[in-house]
């Protein structure tokens, strides 16, 4: 298997790859510092399994793995790390295995075993209604890839094949479909139109110009067209809190 070390220390990265050294069959093929690393090697790179490291700066190994699951071809998870207290929240996004630092040898074979038995990338079969929503998003402008945390994200809209994002930092685009984005952010995120999910906390009122309906969003200028189609659901979303 093709073998990415995730890992904000360097020695415990140089010991992991010593260890993967020894074992027949498996490969090196990156090594990463922190999840923006680890999310941005994936895409350029056939990585089969990622060993991650839980406890990083700026993006944890948890949230990492959220980002890395909405790859198109998302690579395994393993977390490797120091805090036995952090299995439940790691098997909640599906990871492959846990392993305790410092990780044993026999462990490790054992870990990379039980993955090929089930056909290598687990992460793939994911159903999105199975796991928690992301806390972040991963996204593009300019060719830079940056991530946005979804508490401030005002706004989806689908524009041709990709998806703008809308927060205070500026407009950004992902690739993932509004259905996706609405399946996984439901009780933030309300359709308000075919081509345009709305965060519910920032909406400040609901106007009526001519025949159209517009939200209004706090820190926002733009407003965001309601469809007929959708605007007995958004009412019935902000009934009580807004209108």
């Amino acid at each position: 298997m093709n073998i990415l070390i995730v890992d904000d220390e360097a020695l415990a990265r140089l010991r992991l790859a010593q260890l993967i050294a020894e074992l027949p069959g498996h490969r090196v093929v990156g090594q990463a510092e922190n999840g923006m690393q680890a999310v941005a090697l994936c895409e350029h790179h056939a990585v089969d399994v990622v060993l991650l490291d839980i406890r990083m700066p700026s993006i944890d190994g948890l949230q990492t793995a959220r980002l890395l699951a909405a790859l198109p071809m998302p690579p395994a998870v393993i977390f490797v790390t120091a805090y036995p207290n952090h299995a439940l929240a790691a098997f909640e996004v599906q990871a492959s295995d846990y392993l305790l630092k410092p990780v044993r040898r026999e462990r490790l074979v054992q870990a990379f075993a039980r993955l090929a038995e089930r056909g290598g990338n687990c992460m793939s079969e994911r159903v999105i209604d199975n796991r928690s929503p992301r806390s972040h998003l991963r996204t593009r402008l300019g060719g830079v890839v940056r991530v946005v945390a979804v508490e401030q994200i005002r706004y989806f809209k689908a524009e041709q094949k990709y998806v703008t994002v809308r927060s205070p930092e500026g407009e950004f685009l992902i690739e993932d479909s509004l259905a996706r984005l609405e399946a996984e952010f439901s009780g933030r995120f309300v359709r308000a139109h075919r081509n345009a999910l709305v965060a519910i906390p920032y909406v400040e009122a609901l106007h009526r110009r001519g025949v159209r309906y517009w939200l209004m969003l706090k820190d926002c200028p733009e407003s965001i067209m309601v469809s007929r189609r959708h605007l007995t659901l958004v009412r019935q979303v902000l009934e009580g809190s807004i209108i």
